[in-house]
């Protein structure tokens, strides 16, 4: 092996495969709703430029840690021969749900304020926090055995998660359902570049390649979706997935959008009943002095 194929050797260690709300699980769960609830309380009004260094940041660490996986599954190492050989795997091609955004948060971050970029950080409210969540909530089928692949799929995901609600809530005050839909218009584009990915690529190689899980040529594996899969008609199946995400997109963001209000709600009567107890208190003071130039 040469230097670098030593380097991304070091990097694959094994660990036992993690378990499903084990210490490894909740570890990351435990980090993902601290940093959320850190941001959302000290960083809800933060100022644009400090808005887009937290997206850029965290973008940057997903980029660098998805060129880590890239490069992992494609070298392999064959302990009998000390040494290895290089073969991309093509079912890990970067372009699935979760995937979206190491691609839509650049343009959160670099672009300028406008319809265009509303819709990115909706989708990354919505549909990318969608994703995020089912896989920190059901983790078992992303858990390998390598530990730097781990760390990564669970840091991926956790950021997800957390910009997904920071996004929301630093744009609370601009809500409404337009707001919304502009996330499925950056969904039906992604999905259009999925499926002429999967219809192009499929073409050229012989192994699986299968972004978001809508090829016509390979079976969809997502629970739920792959029996309607089996048992209904391509484009049935296609049309039952499109309208089941955007209706847990729909779900994920009235969640959301609920929380916020109810959160608004409360500070405003909160706020009324502090006014009201200093107007309470003015008044007395009055009295007082009023009583007392009577004596």
């Amino acid at each position: 092996m040469n230097f670098f194929e030593k380097i991304v050797h070091a990097f694959s260690a094994d660990m036992p495969k993690p378990s499903m709300y084990g210490w490894f699980h909740i570890m990351f769960l435990v980090l993902t709703i601290g940093l959320t609830v850190f941001l959302c309380l000290k960083c809800r009004d933060c100022k644009a430029k400090t808005f887009k260094w937290i997206v850029a940041s965290a973008w940057i660490v997903m980029l660098v840690l998805e060129i880590y996986k890239q490069i992992d599954f494609s070298f392999h190492f064959v302990e009998e021969l000390g040494g290895g050989y290089w073969d991309y795997q093509w079912y890990a091609f970067p372009y699935q749900l979760c995937s979206t955004p190491l691609y839509v948060l650049p343009l959160v971050a670099f672009c300028k304020q406008g319809k265009f970029r509303d819709s990115c950080m909706a989708y990354i409210s919505t549909f990318a926090l969608f994703g995020g969540l089912v896989t920190m909530i059901f983790p078992a089928t992303v858990f390998v055995e390598t530990i730097g692949i781990n760390i990564q799929t669970m840091t991926h995901h956790g950021l997800q998660i957390v910009l997904g609600i920071f996004i929301l809530v630093h744009e609370r005050k601009r809500l409404d359902f337009k707001f919304f839909l502009r996330a499925i218009y950056v969904f039906g584009v992604a999905m259009a570049i999925a499926m002429v990915l999967n219809l192009s690529v499929h073409a050229g190689i012989t192994e699986e390649f299968n972004m978001f899980y809508i090829s016509p040529y390979f079976p969809c594996s997502l629970p739920l979706l792959d029996l309607i899969y089996a048992k209904t008609p391509y484009a049935v199946f296609l049309l039952i997935y499109i309208i089941g995400f955007v209706l847990a997109a729909l779900a994920i963001y009235y969640i959301q959008y609920g929380f916020i209000r109810l959160g608004q709600n409360l500070k405003k009567k909160a706020e009324a009943k502090r006014n009201s107890q200093n107007l309470l208190a003015i008044e007395g003071q009055s009295s007082e002095m009023d009583d007392k130039q009577n004596e």
